[in-house]
């Protein structure tokens, strides 16, 4: 990332040399978790391409995921018209919380019926693990053993799966359908990984015909 350390001494830090951080995962949105940088954490993720924070409890700079592996790839840094304040956009492998969830946001103080909640940001994480298995190919995995079958019986799974979505939804029970559609997604995921094609690129053409209609 090329940043002129003039924007660096631009931004308003703090009286203890503090400037928050709101972490979002770029292919969801989802906001993952806040933490605190100091000049030099900040400087750490430009030139290393990952987050690196500061911790206030224990006065020392810590990367995200240097335990867990839960790393976070840089996508890009942004700053608040006041500059006292982070955005920072990254591919998030794994969890972001070290409760096991995917954002450090998963208590409701107040939800609307119909508000949109950050598990919906599952479908992106189950990608990342589905290219995760293609790469390591582990033993005793389902994900491995579709993609060491190849692309015919993938092909196969995810015909199977459309049907029984029809099936499903012809009958109208709602746990049916939300459980065979859940099939059929993680199939879909599968078939996606074998050609190498992200998700993003699906949501970059579903925002083009959107626009275009």
């Amino acid at each position: 990332m090329n940043v002129t350390p003039e924007v660096i001494d631009n931004l308003n830090f703090d009286e203890k040399g503090l400037i928050p951080a709101v972490v979002q995962d770029i292919k969801s949105g989802t906001v993952l978790m806040m933490a605190y940088m100091n000049k030099e954490a900040l400087e750490k993720t430009l030139t290393d391409g990952r987050t690196w924070f500061y911790s206030r409890s224990r006065q020392t700079l810590w990367a995200k995921g240097e335990t867990s592996g839960h790393i976070q790839k840089v996508a890009g840094i942004y700053y608040d018209c006041d500059a006292d304040t982070l955005l920072v956009q990254v591919w998030q492998t794994g969890e972001a919380c070290h409760t096991g969830n995917f954002s450090c946001f998963y208590r409701a103080l107040q939800e609307k019926d119909d508000n949109l909640k950050p598990e919906w940001a599952a479908l992106s994480w189950l990608e990342t693990l589905v290219k995760e298995r293609k790469k390591q190919m582990p033993p005793n995995s389902y994900t491995t053993y579709l993609f060491k079958s190849g692309i015919d019986k993938i092909l196969k799974k995810v015909g199977e799966e459309a049907t029984e979505v029809v099936i499903a939804s012809k009958g109208g029970k709602k746990e049916e359908i939300v459980y065979e559609t859940a099939d059929l997604l993680y199939h879909l995921l599968v078939m996606l990984a074998e050609h190498n094609i992200d998700l993003q690129e699906i949501w970059e053409e579903l925002a083009k015909r959107h626009k275009d209609n």
